[in-house]
């Protein structure tokens, strides 16, 4: 077990963060990052909720600066229903971003078949309306390399599931995603922002986590990744976000 997964493995229990890491304990390169986060989470032994991506859009990657998209572990102790309340003075650095929250209903196992898009369509059970307020355990201030934010499960923090999305099978590159503070517009994007399809990126990932010889399995909550950016928040505020005509989800950030 690395130095580097017992840090981040210490500082996700305690709800704190690792204020400056040194040079030698960032992983030389993203499989090496990766390789870590699953280690975490065999140190957390946390049930695990599902998978998120971020970069799945150019604009989050040029922020990113990578070329593809990035994934982590995400769980389940940290999901809650829409309208939730959260203490903004116990998260870490957070940033919302809205997402499409897919839950898988059949497994999608790593063996020889070649997947499609299709399959993963086949293999969706429900489409909602979320927010992840993403956390990292690095300060903004003083972020590490990208291998070691991998490592942090790429900055996977809290899910806010909303309504579920109906007609999803319709298609949801269509669907227009808004997000409101306090009441005023401030992001806004579209499915179709997120790889073409927000369905896609879970095609991505399924072929990443065939890599690593593991598949996706029923059960499991995929957030495809932001179609309106990373919004910084403060104590006091309220968030809305509203995909299309039918679905919402709202947080509340208490001091």
């Amino acid at each position: 077990m690395t130095p580097l997964a017992s840090l981040l493995a210490a500082a996700r229990q305690a709800g704190r963060q690792v204020p400056a890491l040194p040079p030698e304990l960032v992983p030389p390169d993203a499989e090496a990052g990766y390789a870590v986060a699953d280690a975490v989470a065999g140190l957390l032994g946390w049930e695990t909720l599902g998978w998120k991506i971020a970069g799945t859009t150019a604009a989050m990657r040029e922020k990113l600066g990578v070329t593809e998209p990035i994934y982590g572990r995400s769980y389940r102790r940290f999901a809650m229903p829409s309208s939730a309340r959260l203490t903004h003075r116990a998260l870490l650095d957070p940033l919302v971003e809205c997402e499409f929250f897919v839950t898988l209903a059949e497994d999608l196992p790593c063996d020889a078949s070649p997947l499609t898009l299709d399959r993963i369509r086949a293999a969706v059970g429900q489409v909602q309306a979320g927010i992840e307020v993403a956390e990292c355990r690095f300060p903004m201030a003083a972020l590490p390399p990208l291998p070691a934010i991998l490592a942090d499960g790429s900055a996977s923090g809290r899910y806010v599931f909303g309504d579920p999305i109906p007609q999803w099978r319709a298609g949801l590159a269509d669907i227009a995603v808004v997000l409101e503070v306090d009441g005023v517009a401030r992001r806004q994007g579209r499915g179709a922002d997120v790889m073409g399809d927000p369905l896609a990126p879970i095609l991505w990932l399924a072929e990443a986590r065939r890599r690593r010889g593991e598949g996706l399995r029923a059960g499991q909550v995929i957030s495809t990744g932001s179609c309106t950016g990373m919004l910084p928040v403060r104590a006091g505020q309220r968030v809305r976000a509203r995909f299309g005509e039918d679905a919402l989800v709202e947080i509340a950030f208490d001091e």
